[in-house]
């Protein structure tokens, strides 16, 4: 319950100071562009969609995790009563984002092209789109405060990540969903994806917690 409260928080937090509006425009200003003219059918369109959410999300995540400067995060960490409930309300937030982002990515050539878009063919797009956010937000949170405090290092360390992992097709879960969405694959490969990516979300929230307690 307290990391529910502490993501009530922290959205609240992220919303007042309207840093997660430049990701969110750009990822709009992204589809715009993929799915403006004949993309044609799914689901092979949304590879684009899915692999330029990588590192929107990953950007989302920094900026969720480091909306707060050090002296408001002890503070925080002090009302919630630990780390733990701090970096599970940073996780919630940032998958909070990676789930709106995939339905926008999800929704948006279904409103703007001519083509059908049966259930199934919907869910293969959602799972693909989640497993990009949810790495992204896996990259973010470990290249965020505390685990790397200049924000400066942080956003080069997350380029230098999304960059190298992101153009491997053979590389789950980013690379593999991404390359399953192109072949029209099915649900298998993407359903792991997915799986994979919250994992990791969720390993990189224990190790920003982990590193946390030790600073």
């Amino acid at each position: 319950m307290r990391a529910f409260a502490v993501a009530r928080f922290l959205a609240a937090d992220a919303v007042r100071s309207q840093r997660f509006l430049i990701p969110l425009f750009l990822h709009g200003a992204i589809l715009a562009v993929l799915f403006g003219g004949d993309p044609g059918p799914p689901p092979a369109p949304w590879a684009a969609s899915a692999l330029a959410l990588y590192p929107i999300a990953a950007w989302l995540a920094l900026t969720v995790a480091n909306t707060e400067d050090p002296v408001q995060r002890t503070v925080t960490v002090a009302a919630a009563g630990g780390q733990v409930p701090v970096a599970a309300g940073t996780l919630l937030v940032a998958l909070a984002g990676d789930l709106l982002l995939a339905v926008l990515s999800v929704a948006w050539p279904v409103v703007a092209t001519g083509y059908p878009h049966p259930p199934a063919v919907l869910v293969e797009g959602l799972l693909g789109h989640l497993a990009c956010a949810t790495t992204g937000t896996a990259v973010g949170l470990l290249c965020a405060r505390p685990v790397i405090g200049k924000i400066g290092w942080s956003l080069l360390a997350a380029v230098f990540v999304v960059v190298v992992t992101g153009v491997q097709p053979w590389l789950p879960p980013v690379g593999t969903s991404v390359a399953a969405l192109e072949a029209g694959a099915g649900y298998p490969p993407l359903a792991l994806g997915a799986v994979l990516g919250l994992a990791l979300a969720g390993v990189a929230a224990g190790i920003s917690a982990a590193v946390a307690r030790r600073s």
